[in-house]
């Protein structure tokens, strides 16, 4: 097992690491929309999406990955209204049409709007 960690993408807020490399495969753990550099959370959901899909990449770039590796990924939205718009962000990044279950859930972390975790090919 390697562990995978960057600047590049926010720190765990918990007891957790970015992402881990096995085999080849890469996991990283969810991505929520907080931005490295700042600590800062974006306004909207287009926003948050696009950040999470940059915090995500961030940790596939640092495990020698991409976005074109991708195998899987699992979304979450605080609100499933929010399903189109965050689509529409999601198409420019996982343009290889991965594998992907998404689903509402009641909160996530620092009351964000979505979150984004991936199963990639090294």
């Amino acid at each position: 097992m390697k562990l995978i960690n960057t600047e590049k993408a926010p720190g765990a807020i918990g007891p957790y690491s970015q992402g881990f490399e096995v085999n080849g495969i890469v996991y990283t753990s969810g991505q929520i929309p907080v931005n490295p550099a700042d600590g800062t959370v974006p306004e909207g959901i287009a926003a948050q999406a696009e950040q999470s899909c940059k915090n995500v990449g961030a940790i596939l770039e640092a495990a020698g990955s991409g976005y074109d590796k991708v195998i899987k990924t699992t979304c979450f939205l605080a609100d499933m209204g929010d399903f189109a718009a965050f689509n529409e962000v999601y198409a420019k990044y996982f343009t290889s049409k991965p594998a992907r279950s998404c689903v509402a859930v009641k909160s996530l972390p620092k009351g964000v709007l979505c979150e984004i975790e991936a199963i990639a090919e090294k």
